[in-house]
């Protein structure tokens, strides 16, 4: 994969980081948006997940299907993959999305960029990437970070919100095995677009069948015996707003910034995303951080900060995918 050619110009250098920020602004609105839908419509999780990814997956096969039809058609041998790939999304959307109902939106997206310390560890494993010291000191500071964000640290977390802490961890987890699985795909040679497609419409289906077969969890109500969700005209604005908006433009605008500026310094910009929706949330939702959790957030970002910085260093094809 060949690094995009970035324009010299200041004006197109301050364009690309116009785009570039304006598209993590857009992305990281995705856990507000789950926040609100869940806490004023009693959205279920799973449900809310199944049609975020309906609604995703459907608008981009629609333009793909008129403008690029070409990039929808893959070998007989690429969709056994591509099933895996749906699979390990849905699993992650569902554990992320029920984050957010348990967690709230700032904290929930702040233990999903932990994923970037075990992103290090797994590639490490499974891919024979080294481990030098400043990764080894990133991996710490991310898990050690998540620790406090997510309020593992203390025994009375585990007491009063055991799921909530469970599934915050694990999402993190479940986005480290997503990110990897791009990386297979752009090894594949899979567009990231038809991926983007496939992926969230089968993570839909798949998510359908949690919505019914697990329909509560310890208390926490998960699934919704019908697929239709009692919105206003609002809710549903705002449904489709999250799937159109955070899931797809953020995406979009992201790898369009990667026309003017080097992945690099994308990529380091992409850590402003937890600030951005903490901020939101602060705003929009009332929530805050407690002194562990703004300790552990600095903790995780540092560690993303450096392992975005080595990832400067690499080849083009090394550096991880945009986050979707």
């Amino acid at each position: 994969m060949s690094q995009p050619v970035v324009s010299s110009t200041k004006p197109a250098v301050g364009r690309g980081y116009a785009i570039a920020i304006f598209g993590i602004a857009v992305w990281s609105a995705t856990a507000t948006f789950i926040a609100y839908l869940t806490s004023r419509y009693d959205f279920p999780p799973f449900l809310l997940a199944a049609w975020r990814d309906a609604i995703a997956g459907v608008a981009v096969w629609l333009v793909l299907r008129a403008v690029r039809p070409n990039l929808l058609r893959l070998p007989r041998s690429q969709w056994g993959f591509i099933l895996g790939y749906g699979l390990l999304l849905s699993g992650f959307n569902a554990l992320w999305t029920v984050s957010v109902v348990l967690n709230g939106a700032a904290v929930s997206t702040v233990m999903v960029y932990s994923s970037a310390a075990f992103t290090a560890l797994i590639a490490w494993r499974m891919f024979g990437e080294g481990m030098s010291l400043p990764k080894i000191t990133a991996v710490l500071l991310g898990i050690g970070g998540c620790v406090l964000v997510a309020g593992a640290n203390n025994p009375a977390a585990w007491q009063s919100n055991t799921l909530g802490v469970v599934t915050g961890l694990v999402s993190g987890l479940g986005f480290t095995a997503y990110s990897l699985m791009g990386k297979v795909a752009a090894r594949r040679g899979i567009s990231s677009w038809a991926a983007l497609t496939y992926t969230f419409m089968l993570a839909s289906m798949l998510l359908v069948v949690y919505n019914f077969l697990l329909p509560e969890l310890g208390g926490v109500t998960l699934g919704s015996p019908t697929l239709l969700p009692a919105l206003d005209t609002r809710g549903w604005i705002a449904l489709v707003l999250l799937g159109l908006g955070p899931t797809i433009g953020g995406y979009g605008l992201y790898n369009y910034s990667l026309g003017f500026l080097p992945a690099s310094v994308v990529n380091l910009l992409a850590t402003m995303e937890p600030a951005m929706t903490a901020v939101q949330s602060y705003l929009l939702l009332g929530e805050r951080f407690t002194l562990p959790q703004i300790l552990g957030s600095l903790l995780i970002i540092g560690g993303v900060v450096i392992i975005r910085l080595m990832e400067g260093r690499q080849p083009a094809d090394a550096v991880s995918p945009a986050p979707i």
